[in-house]
């Protein structure tokens, strides 16, 4: 396992203070291994995790969000350290209102007030916002705290465009320097102003007054019109052509109006959609990365990028992304299944098998994938046994009309490495086989000589990575770190402890399988009839010798120690021992009769 790295920590940010949306650049040092590692990112208690961008081990940039607090720290999380510290704090400014003629490279919000005539809210254009400096006189910020003004006048405002406004307030945050004369000119000013506004509705009513006595004018005549006439034909007739004008200009002035308010809601419509696209463009373009990541085998991107939408939308309420979340978990639900077909698949290697347990449990996958691979490799191991047999029996009676049922060791084949081991063995000890198993090679060896090397090879092969996938599974090492914090190794652990005796199970009937195929091969009068159908099946024409025999001893001698080795339980290979003894007894017995048939014919 790889060694824990030290947990983030921030120790500089710049700019160290603004309004939402600014671009800050934060320094520290163990900010994370890459981009994937990085888990979450907050400032003044926002979440900044999407709009973070990692660029090394010290440096990250991103945008500050619309925070509550007006000043935090800057917590970073990585997978690799954890939740991190700060020695530095970022102030959280409030935006100031922009006027009519200050410049901004923003679009200006518009403001709402209330109309009492209609009960509902409208938007005020931009161009009938109040200026900037109502005084008319330089602004002067004063450097009084903003929490102290706050204290000072309560539930008060200095925002002019306020109902709780208060003009001290004002006054001491920005022309708390102002000399007297200075504040004479400025009333001075807001006097113009006033008059000004005065004068702008009295202006407004005086160039009206020629329309009203138009318009007075032409209804005076259509009432004489109408007395003169004295018909109510005429009457209709002319209060019908009014109704008519009146109606033609309000249906054009309603079409214009509504031309221009669509353009400007399918304008706002279409920049809201952009900046959501922007903002959420990881959910939207996840489902397409995750399979990109699939083909090319990047497991690990994908489940980190997974785990991330995970904490950032898996209880949403907006339904655009339910929508793509739900796209997510099914190609997340695919890939599950993928992982545990490659993980049931045989043959396997040790490595493969727990990189893929390691990313079901990261997925959180149901079930037990690690048990379920203990099984299918399990049933794998006896499946390899019973071909094996059944394929040298079915090439022992495919060769019985071509020529004799033994193998020719000599031409095509030299001694296995258990042999080989054997032989090694032997040397060691001094035993005096050595020189009659040598020669004993030179001749044909019996196929089911062959078939208990070939046998007791697989076993030897394949069972020490069964064993060890087993061990791995009780002690936990299966799994990552995200598995350990969120107690799944615990509840692995606890099965594995449940399952204690199943696995004792398999590891017997492995070791029965063994012992009763080499049984149906060299003694098979030592099974019952059931058992020889399954086990048996070679023509047994005539007796192995003692010096074969004495072979067979020696391979599944050396099996047996190579199993001990793996720390199996001695219980569990007591069936092999007792399986050495059967043979060494028969190995006497053959001995002493062809010794016995020897004496009689001298």
């Amino acid at each position: 396992m790889s060694r824990a790295r030290q947990p983030p920590l921030v120790t500089g940010i710049s700019p160290n203070e603004g309004i939402a949306w600014t671009k800050v650049t934060i320094r520290g040092e163990n900010l994370g291994t890459g981009p994937t590692d990085l888990l979450g990112l907050t400032i003044c208690g926002h979440n900044c995790l999407l709009t973070a961008e990692w660029m090394s081990a010290s440096k990250i940039v991103c945008r500050v969000g619309q925070a509550k607090n007006d000043k935090g720290d800057i917590i970073v999380t990585t997978k690799s350290g954890g939740k991190g510290t700060s020695t530095v704090s970022f102030k959280l400014l409030k935006p100031e209102k922009i006027g009519i003629l200050d410049q901004s490279a923003v679009w200006v919000d518009e403001m709402n007030y209330y109309d009492m005539r209609t009960d509902r809210n409208k938007g005020i254009p931009p161009l009938s916002l109040r200026p900037a400096n109502p005084l008319g006189i330089e602004i002067d910020k004063g450097r009084f705290p903003q929490k102290d003004l706050e204290s000072l006048f309560p539930g008060m405002s200095a925002d002019f465009t306020s109902e709780n406004f208060s003009a001290a307030w004002y006054l001491i945050e920005n022309h708390s320097t102002t000399s007297f004369d200075q504040l004479k000119t400025a009333v001075v000013n807001l006097k113009k102003q006033a008059n000004k506004k005065n004068e702008g509705s009295l202006a407004y009513v005086k160039g009206g007054l020629s329309t009203f006595f138009e318009a007075q004018d032409a209804l005076s005549a259509i009432h004489q019109k109408l007395e003169a006439d004295g018909t109510e034909k005429v009457e209709g007739s002319m209060t019908q052509k009014l109704e008519n004008v009146l109606n033609r200009a309000s249906n054009t002035a309603d079409t214009l109006f509504q031309e221009v308010l669509g353009r400007k809601d399918k304008a706002d419509s279409t920049r809201n959609a952009l900046n959501v696209l922007q903002r959420f463009k990881f959910l939207f373009n996840l489902p397409l990365n995750i399979e990109r990541n699939i083909q090319k085998g990047d497991y690990d991107v994908v489940i980190n990028d997974y785990e991330k939408a995970k904490s950032l939308f898996g209880k949403t309420e907006v339904q655009v992304f339910k929508k793509y979340y739900a796209e997510v978990e099914t190609r997340i639900e695919a890939l599950r299944e993928l992982l545990l077909d490659k993980l049931l698949e045989t043959p396997s290697t040790l490595h493969d098998q727990k990189r893929y347990i390691r990313y079901l449990s990261d997925l959180h996958a149901p079930g037990d994938p690690a048990w379920q691979c203990i099984g299918a490799q399990h049933q794998w191991i006896l499946q390899l046994m019973h071909n094996c047999k059944e394929s040298y029996v079915k090439e022992q009676k495919g060769n019985t009309l071509l020529h004799s049922p033994m193998l020719d060791l000599d031409s095509d084949m030299r001694p296995s490495p258990i042999g080989h081991l054997s032989q090694t063995a032997s040397l060691k000890r001094g035993s005096s086989f050595q020189t009659g198993r040598d020669d004993a090679w030179r001749y044909k060896a019996p196929q089911q000589v062959v078939f208990v090397e070939k046998l007791t090879k697989l076993v030897v092969s394949q069972l020490p990575n069964f064993w060890k996938l087993w061990v791995s599974y009780v002690n936990g090492s299966l799994f990552s770190e995200t598995a350990e914090k969120s107690g799944q190794m615990e509840r692995s652990k606890k099965n594995a402890r449940q399952r204690q005796n199943d696995f004792k199970k398999m590891i017997q009937e492995v070791m029965h399988s063994l012992v009763k195929l080499i049984r149906g091969a060299l003694l098979p009068f030592s099974l019952r009839e059931g058992e020889l159908r399954q086990y048996g099946g070679w023509e047994m024409k005539s007796e192995l010798s003692g010096q074969w025999l004495t072979h067979v001893i020696q391979t599944v001698r050396l099996s047996s120690e190579s199993l001990t080795a793996l720390e199996i339980p001695n219980d569990m290979l007591q069936i092999i021992q007792d399986l050495i003894l059967d043979l060494r007894v028969r190995c006497i017995i053959v001995t002493l009769q062809h010794t016995a048939e020897g004496n009689g014919r001298l």
